[in-house]
């Protein structure tokens, strides 16, 4: 930019969706503070912060998109770096047990823990001139300027004893605390209304290990995924980190908790209702012990639609909206939200905080509408079943039937899933015709696609970004 918004802004929250909000408010402010409860300098590992950072994570098609965006050449640090890339129809997709055709989708996945992925993303951010990390440092409240409705700053303490509260000053705060954002709260206490939340009640719970494999069950692919389903409930999430290394989580919804003691977790990736990932484990060397981590709601805010809001204070990712992990979808809808951050930036001023939420609530709506309405075909899941999640569901269900024998249909489903094609991609007649022709076959039996050279593999060299 030609010139300067502003002096200074202030980033709450060092994660994923902070670190590239700094990025891209260092384009426009001469200075930017970054402020968490972490000390992140150097961690490679998951931190409390993130207490999800050791379960798998997906970086969607769109995320992997974005982030070469916002910081050029970021892929080919990934893969220099020994992180395995390939196309995303290389992971392999079970739907109701049954083994998805794959097919060559021109978008790149990762296998890479979060802490990684992060860790590579805050390597960048740090080698900015005009970012500042404060880190060990509770985010108290933003600061409302006397007889005003803007914030001009934000109180914090650092966690080493005998630390006293501070200001630091600021034209514009951006929370992206998470899910656990405590803006509505302080809203509702300097007067304003609380923002309205949307609930989807799963009760969702990971376990996660890391394994030394005896053996390749990959035989190219990126991961294995048997999707949870109303019919099979219990998933997994196993990919490759590369080498003989791989990450496993299983998961569980309505309150089925996958264990952590180590013969229940071998048990329960039994029961899957395919049997790779448990043979694939079942003489592995344990890396660590199975961890867990509950996920109770989707839940999203909706600042869009309040009347008032202070100037100078911005809320974007999870702190808006948090979805249910196993779409993938948080990092990504982040990243989106951050190149709209950049849009209303290059106009030249701070945005206006709800012509900023207008847009993001526009953003999220999509991947909000798969996540919430897929999670509402589990009986156990709370929430209002309107005719539009029936009718989206049944047809849902015959698409990933359709799947299991038609590669274009999964290649598709695959960029529409990744938030890079629209959901409108699923609904054009021919498409619809070819899906509810397809689900009238018989589906194949499980044991199809799990063969290295079974048919209807698409070439496993690795994509390199475009």
């Amino acid at each position: 930019m030609s010139h300067h918004v502003g002096a200074q802004a202030v980033v709450l929250g060092g994660s994923i969706a902070g670190l590239l909000t700094a990025h891209v408010l260092a384009e426009a402010y001469e200075h930017v503070v970054i402020v968490d409860r972490d000390e992140t300098d150097g961690a490679r590992d998951a931190r409390r912060g993130v207490p999800q950072g050791r379960h798998a994570h997906g970086l969607l098609a769109r995320g992997q998109q974005v982030l070469e965006e916002l910081l050029p050449g970021f892929a080919d640090e990934l893969i220099g770096a020994g992180i395995p890339a390939t196309d995303v129809g290389r992971m392999r997709w079970y739907f109701n047990g049954r083994p998805a055709r794959q097919a060559r989708t021109g978008t790149l996945v990762f296998g890479v823990m979060r802490p990684v992925l992060e860790h590579h993303v805050r390597m960048r951010v740090r080698a900015l001139p005009n970012v500042e990390f404060v880190e060990g440092t509770d985010i108290l409240s933003p600061v409302l300027a006397p007889e005003s409705d803007r914030v001009i700053g934000v109180r914090v303490r650092r966690r080493t004893p005998g630390s006293v509260e501070e200001t630091i000053e600021a034209e514009l705060v951006v929370d992206a605390t998470g899910r656990g954002s405590r803006t509505p709260a302080w809203l509702e206490s300097v007067g304003y209304p609380r923002v309205r939340e949307e609930q989807v009640k799963i009760d969702l719970f990971y376990t996660s290990r890391r394994y030394r494999l005896r053996a390749d069950p990959f035989h190219g692919d990126q991961s294995i995924n048997p999707v949870a389903s109303p019919a099979h409930p219990r998933g997994a999430f196993f990919h490759t980190l590369g080498g003989d290394e791989a990450l496993l989580s299983l998961t569980g919804i309505g309150g089925d908790r996958p264990p952590t003691d180590p013969e229940g977790f071998l048990a329960y990736a039994r029961s899957l209702p395919v049997p790779d990932v448990y043979e694939a484990i079942r003489d592995a060397e344990p890396l660590d012990d199975p961890v867990a981590f509950r996920f109770p709601a989707s839940v999203r805010r909706r600042y869009e639609s309040l009347t008032g809001f202070p100037e100078g204070l911005l809320v974007l990712g999870d702190a808006v909206c948090s979805f249910n992990p196993v779409y993938g979808q948080g990092m990504t809808v982040a990243s989106m939200e951050v190149l709209a951050l950049r849009r209303h930036l290059r106009q030249g001023s701070a945005p206006a905080p709800r012509a900023f939420f207008a847009e993001i609530a526009r953003i999220i709506d999509v991947p909000w509408d798969i996540a919430a309405g897929g999670d509402l075909a589990f009986p156990s899941v709370e929430g209002e079943r309107t005719a539009k999640v029936r009718i989206s569901n049944a047809y849902l269900a015959r698409l990933q039937a359709a799947a299991t024998r038609d590669a274009g249909i999964t290649g598709t489903f695959l960029r529409v899933a990744g938030l890079v094609e629209p959901p409108q991609a699923l609904m054009r007649p021919a498409f619809m015709l070819r899906v509810l022709w397809k689900s009238r076959r018989p589906a194949p039996s499980p044991g199809e696609a799990s063969a290295p050279a079974a048919p209807g593999r698409v070439p496993s060299e690795p994509l390199r970004p475009s």
